[in-house]
């Protein structure tokens, strides 16, 4: 009789994740990671806030187009000046030292910036902020992604980006009631800086209470750590052989030493080392230029200009209709991480760049009517276009552009991989922000035409390259890449399981009377080996997890080394 076989879907917690108390903790831990994009949101959009506001702009003089575009563009300086040492820090001494020593930078740059007396020392304070962004974005969704539980990681790496909008949200109506109170007093734009300070001093003073990433402490040679940290969080206390608990320790041990072989000292050379290495810098590069450079930047950065190019002009009207867009943008991006692990991740980004592509034609075609013709309904026809098109945006690029990206990178180069994602994103963002109010300026509503030609490029490049991930762990998701050419539409047959509902198997293996014995076999003969091949595609792919009566499901530990297994996330 053929022993029955398991994956990790066998061992999941069953209830709804609120009724079991380590599993509520460690979400709520979590939560603290989460606030470095809520703090990137909240900075990047004070900023847009900023501009709206009389006191700000008569204390700098009003700034114009390349001093304008300077002070919008230094965040992303200063990021990425820090984006190649991040990845090292954070490989080095832990996810949890990159993300305090980021925060104590955040923190410098954002009282500097609330005491600025000129511009000089306003643009250089958010330098210093960016330079400290670069740290703990890309320590905190390494973090999260590393240490939630299996069937939260997809949700909560996709929550990560999406809690962008909640800053964005804060410092929307912080602006506006600063205006409301202060007036035309220069404390009408210190106040709001003077808050960013809550999430890095929050930061600093709770993350050492968060446990360290399982994934880091295996790197590090710290097992028995990162077992106790999976049993105490994962398996609600149980004991340190508890199914679970071994099953994802011999999936983390077997690929990091798979990885460890093929890379023995990974660096920035090794995320091109490999055509499947190759292949995930390709996309993670795109997607992260395609984030900035879909249109969204014109009214995340400038919505000053862009709401004075349709006649609204108003101080008061602008901050609503900002405020507005902020609290749609956060709807719009949570119901994208909603349907992550239900439509899919390809074709969330299909629908979103159709969308994109269609609205923002539209989008062009009321403000160019506008603009020529000055016509009222063209004017209030465009205000909504803005909301649909952040729909489509925020629909997949805001959840999935973090998400997608941790996802399809192995243990080894996923810091460096993120890094470079990070930097791609910052680059293009920091031009995007220099030249966009130069090319409004200069050519107006004309410049709308670019970003509608690069959105057809988008979506051929979604159409031909986004590989389908839904149903997968983060290490079976990485080996799709490697070795063989995988399909774009590759999910495993249990991909859609709601395992909060799913009635647990009864097996002689699962028997609570039973003692188990599992072990983790290769299909056809093959054995764990990188010689012949840099993949592990094949070994992760045929291979199974067995199961016999009789035993301790610490043997699963002791011969992961030499097995390989196919897990379900």
């Amino acid at each position: 009789m053929a022993a029955p076989e398991y994956t990790i879907a066998d061992f999941i917690h069953r209830e709804p994740w609120w009724k079991n108390r380590a599993l509520l903790v460690l979400n709520i831990y979590l939560i603290l990671p989460l606030l470095s994009s809520a703090l990137n949101g909240l900075d990047a959009s004070i900023l847009n806030g900023l501009q709206i506001l009389p006191a700000w702009q008569e204390y700098f003089h009003y700034p114009q187009e390349k001093i304008l575009g300077i002070i919008n563009a230094a965040q992303s300086i200063g990021t990425l000046s820090g984006i190649p040492l991040s990845p090292c820090m954070a490989d080095l001494l832990g996810r949890r030292a990159s993300m305090f020593f980021g925060a104590t930078i955040v923190l410098a740059g954002i009282l500097t910036q609330a005491l600025s007396t000129s511009v000089h020392i306003f643009i250089g304070a958010r330098v210093l902020i960016g330079l400290g962004n670069a740290f703990t974005n890309n320590a905190a969704p390494l973090l999260i992604s590393e240490l939630s539980y299996p069937t939260h990681r997809g949700k909560l790496t996709a929550l990560y980006n999406s809690m962008w909008y909640f800053g964005s949200i804060i410092s929307a109506w912080i602006c506006l009631v600063a205006y409301d109170q202060a007036g035309t007093s220069e404390w009408s734009w210190r106040i709001p800086v003077f808050l960013q300070a809550t999430v890095p001093v929050l930061q600093m003073a709770f993350i050492w209470f968060i446990p360290e990433s399982p994934r880091f402490l295996v790197a590090k040679g710290l097992e028995s750590q990162a077992t106790r940290i999976l049993a105490r969080y994962h398996a609600n206390g149980s004991s340190e052989s508890g199914h679970l608990v071994a099953f994802e320790m011999a999936q983390i041990r077997h690929a990091h030493n798979v990885e460890r072989k093929i890379a023995s000292s990974p660096s920035f050379l090794t995320c091109f080392a490999t055509p499947g290495n190759r292949r995930r810098v390709f996309i993670i590069i795109s997607i992260a230029i395609f984030s900035q450079w879909s249109g969204n930047g014109l009214v995340s950065s400038y919505i000053n200009i862009v709401l004075d190019g349709i006649g609204i002009t108003t101080t008061q009207t602008k901050s609503i209709i900002n405020g507005c867009l902020q609290i749609f943008n956060l709807a719009s991006a949570l119901l994208g991480t909603t349907l992550v692990d239900k439509l899919g991740r390809r074709k969330l980004f299909l629908i979103s760049n159709v969308g994109m592509l269609i609205v923002f034609s539209m989008w062009t075609l009321t403000t160019a009517l506008f603009n020529e013709t000055k016509s009222t309904i063209a004017m209030k026809a465009t205000i909504p276009l803005i909301f649909v098109f952040f729909f489509f945006y925020d629909f997949a690029y805001t959840p999935m552009i973090v998400s997608y990206t941790l996802e399809i990178l192995p243990y080894n180069i996923r810091a460096r991989g993120l890094a470079i994602s990070n930097f791609s994103a910052y680059l293009s963002n920091a031009v995007n922000l220099y030249v966009n109010p130069l090319a409004l300026n200069s050519i107006g509503w004309k410049y709308y035409l670019f970003f509608c030609g690069w959105l057809v490029v988008e979506l051929a490049f979604v159409t031909m390259f986004i590989v389908e991930t839904k149903g997968r762990t983060l290490e079976d998701t990485a080996a799709l890449f490697d070795g063989v050419k995988p399909p774009r539409n590759t999910t495993e047959w249990r991909d859609n399981l709601d395992f909060a509902r799913m009635p647990r198997p009864r097996s002689p293996g699962l028997d609570k009377d039973a003692r188990d014995n599992f072990e983790l076999h290769e299909s056809s003969g093959d054995r764990c080996s990188v010689s012949g091949s840099h993949s592990h595609i094949e070994q992760q792919e045929h291979s199974k997890v067995q199961s016999s009566v009789f035993g301790s499901p610490s043997h699963l530990e002791t011969r992961s080394e030499e097995s390989a297994i196919t897990a379900i996330k």
